[in-house]
């Protein structure tokens, strides 16, 4: 008998869709030819939708808790938020803004059909008889909605798929039993289903890239799974049963991607294309963004932003992933930063594993951006928000290497890396953990990185560089404390040498000096200064010159870190 739809059917569609997905994922990996041929298009979309089951499942247990029951409209924004901040790649981006642009509907129609009703603002049982006409208009602002986002459209893709789903469900004719609007709307579910797969058996001929490697599109694929999981959800003909969702849950080890890598061996994607995917939520204002989609338009190709109401997840494929980031800067509060490198063959690259890959934690857009140019993928932090382990796992994932260097860069994160690293191992990724405390200290450790070596050999060379590299942070005090240099005040800048308080200042440069001298007393031939967005416009030109006067021999280079890192981090070697 077929379900209403409510945020029950909500809650089974994201289960169905992930469990739908996880089947499928090694099959979409292995078809991903477009628009880069990396064999991740599969894992991308499983894990924006687990990220969107958890925002639900979440959403649920907050209403349990206070002893309600969620609308339709809470179901779908948790499922369209949680997708928006977990999307992955092209695909996961594109399939956030096709679940936000169904919400808009179908949250529009609840809340219409309640004050109908006379309910007002009590707590709603989701859309009843007009579900079927809401259903059939959520998914055209669906895929109207996928449109807009992509700054560059591309018919045979996802995009494509989207758009003959939603003709479909606007032909389907009216249920004929069970209840009136359930009955409907699982029968327009059911036909958009349909419409989707036939799109997808006709992407080959759509997309010369697809035609040539002889696969339909992947995003495209994904897009049926979900729209399947739909169906399925409304149909009643299978359980309405919520599923588990682990954050670190281990995923199989992606399949050979003999299509992608026949792509990629044939020359048939674009060697010349961009180097990096940067990808990152977004904090900004409306217009901002219109000034950002123009800027990143000309830096790359692939575009994709989507969200709204403040908040936005930007992707991108460029050749200068820190000009991406600061891009974002520019527009407003950029986080959660991953940049990954296509590998030296440009966009198209061999998709198998790679033989070794660097993982690195960073604060600031600055160094996500260094440490993505120096062959690392990236995960960026902000101040208070340190990553999970679930987030780690993930990175290392990304990485796509049989093995892998995670670094750290924080003592704190020292158990949270391990758990990590030994969920990594379970799927067969030989992980080591390199001991880094600081980003400094994981700059010099990616410097001596040398994959052609035994994995052993690079180990002890990255370790035995990040324990020579002794480091240092300045911070202001934001109240009186005691310290082990004695007590600051608020405003007193503090300048912490290998985790502790050795000197306190009255401003950044005196305090910088006063270390820079107490760090190379005991000898070093290299300065790393790493200046924040809240440094002064002159200091790391008056410390260099510093350097230069008081420590003869001594070489110094200076990295922008950019937001959210310290006003100064200072590595000595």
């Amino acid at each position: 008998m077929p379900y209403p739809l409510d945020a029950a059917a909500v809650r089974s569609w994201c289960g169905l869709a992930l469990e739908a997905l996880g089947r499928e994922r090694e099959r979409i990996d292995a078809i991903n030819v477009y628009p880069v041929a990396d064999g991740d298009t599969g894992t991308n979309l499983y894990l924006t939708l687990e990220s969107a089951a958890r925002a639900v499942e979440a959403a649920f247990d907050g209403h349990a808790s206070a002893g309600t029951v969620p609308r339709l409209a809470d179901a779908l924004h948790a499922m369209a938020h949680g997708a928006l901040v977990g999307a992955r790649g092209n695909s996961g981006t594109i399939v956030a803004q096709l679940l936000r642009g169904m919400t808009e509907v179908l949250a529009a129609a609840e809340s219409a059909e309640s004050t109908a009703d006379g309910a007002g603002d009590s707590v709603g049982d989701g859309v009843g008889d007009g579900s079927a006409d809401a259903l059939r208009r959520a998914l055209r602002r669906a895929a109207s909605a996928t449109y807009e986002a992509v700054a560059h459209p591309v018919e045979g893709t996802v995009l494509t798929v989207a758009t003959a789903a939603a003709d479909a469900a606007e032909r389907a004719r009216r249920g004929a039993g069970g209840p009136a609007g359930a009955a409907d709307a699982a029968e327009v579910a059911r036909a958009a289903h349909e419409g989707a797969r036939s799109a997808l058996r006709a992407t080959p001929g759509q997309l010369a890239v697809l035609g040539r490697a002889g696969v339909v599109d992947a995003g495209g694929c994904g897009l049926v799974a979900l729209l399947g999981a739909l169906a399925d959800a409304l149909s009643g003909e299978v359980p309405v049963t919520p599923v588990a969702v682990r954050v670190d849950a281990p995923l199989p080890v992606a399949a050979g991607c003999e299509a992608a890598a026949r792509v990629a061996a044939d020359g048939c994607g674009d060697p010349d294309g961009p180097a990096f995917e940067v990808i990152y939520l977004l904090e900004a204002e409306d217009a901002a963004v219109a000034k950002l989609r123009a800027r990143l338009d000309a830096l790359g190709d692939s575009l994709v932003v989507v969200g709204g109401d403040g908040l936005w997840n930007v992707h991108v494929h460029v050749d200068d992933a820190g000009a991406a980031v600061e891009a974002g800067i520019e527009a407003g509060r950029p986080y959660r930063i991953g940049i990954t490198h296509f590998g030296g063959a440009g966009r198209v690259k061999e998709p198998a594993l790679a033989d070794r890959a660097v993982v690195a934690v960073v604060p600031g857009p600055g160094l996500a951006g260094l440490c993505a140019e120096a062959g690392a993928t990236v995960v960026s932090v902000r101040p208070g928000e340190p990553p999970a382990s679930g987030e780690l796992v993930q990175a290392v994932r990304q990485a796509r290497a049989r093995e892998v260097m995670l670094l750290p860069n924080d003592p704190e994160l020292r158990h949270t890396a391990a758990a990590a690293a030994e969920q990594a191992r379970t799927e067969g990724v030989r992980v080591a953990l390199i001991p880094t405390r600081s980003a400094v200290q994981g700059i010099a450790a990616l410097a001596v990185h040398e994959p052609g070596r035994s994995f052993d050999e690079d180990v002890v060379a990255m370790t035995s560089a990040a324990g020579a590299t002794r480091y240092a942070e300045l911070a202001v005090a934001e109240r009186q404390s005691w310290t082990m240099a004695g007590v600051c005040q608020a405003g007193d800048v503090l300048g912490l040498i290998d985790g502790d308080v050795a000197v306190i200042g009255p401003d950044l440069v005196r305090t910088a000096a006063t270390v820079l001298d107490r760090m190379l007393s005991a000898g070093g031939e290299m300065v790393t200064l790493v200046l924040g967005a809240e440094a002064p416009d002159s200091l790391g030109e008056r410390l260099e010159r510093h350097v230069r006067e008081r420590h003869l021999a001594v070489d110094t280079v200076v990295y922008d870190g950019g937001q959210y890192a310290a006003p100064l981090l200072i590595g000595v070697e």
